[in-house]
């Protein structure tokens, strides 16, 4: 796991930006309370990201394996959430919404951290060089998407994902060709600009392809929400205001895949804690078995029948 504790302050927001243009799936995690002495500060910022890399400080080490859990729960769900982390009914009625997390810790302090899921912006790539093309692009480009605007000869299935949505602006040139390079990909969304009764040649075509019905039944020819006639602009603002439409519906929408490698759990016998199964959990070996700890702690072995650590 990458820790990265030189990112602080501003700088954790600077690197959520940059995240998030690389289309990288990530929680913004931000303390808005607490209450000593905790080593987390008001303010305090840190990203965690689907692969499992941290970037600045949340907290010490109660606070951190709890973050670093609930963060990929929060991936999972891509929903915010607020968490308050102390000891047992230190909070007393919390808001709905809020989730209470115990932190056994020795500091005996309290943390409340929103968690806030920061997901890649849609993949837009736009075929042709046309000046529809170009204010489409600039367009997506206002609302943060990651946008390609590639010529039709640049043009192939290496450029996309599962997850790009493609537009072909290419006024004829080769439409047929970008569409079977494209529908290999199986992106998300593939529209065509074009009449609806090129659309019905195009699809002959790609029937004779191999494509199936399902496939051609998913292309959009034309694309874009009907205005009516239009210019090249006011068709860029249909063909995005489609793509939209179709977001805020979820069809865009895709799971975040962990990546970040799984961490074994134990519980502190001391306070009850769950904490990491790592070296920096304080690991004690007494016969053949490993116990772990939130923090060091001054201990001796019983000679009860269960043998486990005392204070």
């Amino acid at each position: 796991m990458n820790l990265d504790r030189a990112v602080e302050g501003w700088g954790v927001l600077e690197r959520a930006v940059d995240l998030a243009r690389r289309g990288t799936p990530f929680v913004l995690a931000t303390v808005v309370w607490r209450e000593g002495p905790s080593s987390g500060q008001h303010g305090s910022r840190a990203i965690y990201t689907a692969t499992g890399e941290i970037h600045g400080w949340i907290g010490g080490a109660c606070a951190e394996p709890v973050f670093k859990r609930e963060a990929v729960k929060t991936l999972e769900a891509g929903v915010p959430r607020l968490l308050a982390l102390g000891a047992s009914g230190r909070f007393g009625d919390l808001p709905d919404g809020t989730m209470a997390v115990e932190m056994s810790c020795q500091s005996e302090g309290a943390l409340q951290i929103y968690l806030e899921p920061v997901m890649s912006m849609p993949h837009l790539v736009i075929v042709g060089d046309s000046p529809m093309a170009h204010t489409l692009s600039e367009q997506a480009g206002q609302l943060d998407w990651n946008v390609e605007l590639v010529g039709g000869p640049d043009f192939g299935e290496g450029l996309l994902s599962a997850h790009s949505i493609v537009v072909i602006a290419t006024q004829g040139h080769d439409d047929e060709g970008i569409l079977v390079a494209a529908l290999k990909a199986a992106p998300a969304y593939v529209g065509v600009v074009a009449s609806a009764r090129r659309g019905e040649a195009i699809r002959s075509f790609l029937a004779t392809q191999s494509f199936d019905e399902a496939e051609l039944d998913a292309l959009r020819i034309p694309v874009g929400l009907d205005l009516g006639s239009t210019t090249h602009k006011e068709m860029a603002v249909a063909i995005l205001a489609e793509l939209v439409q179709r977001r805020a519906a979820g069809e865009f929408a895709a799971a975040v895949e962990i990546d970040a490698p799984p961490v074994e759990t134990a519980t502190d016998p001391i306070c009850g804690m769950t904490v990491d199964a790592v070296d920096t959990s304080h690991p004690l070996d007494i016969g053949d078995e490993t116990y772990y700890f939130c923090c060091p702690c001054l201990l001796y072995t019983s000679d009860a029948a269960d043998d486990r650590p005392r204070v």
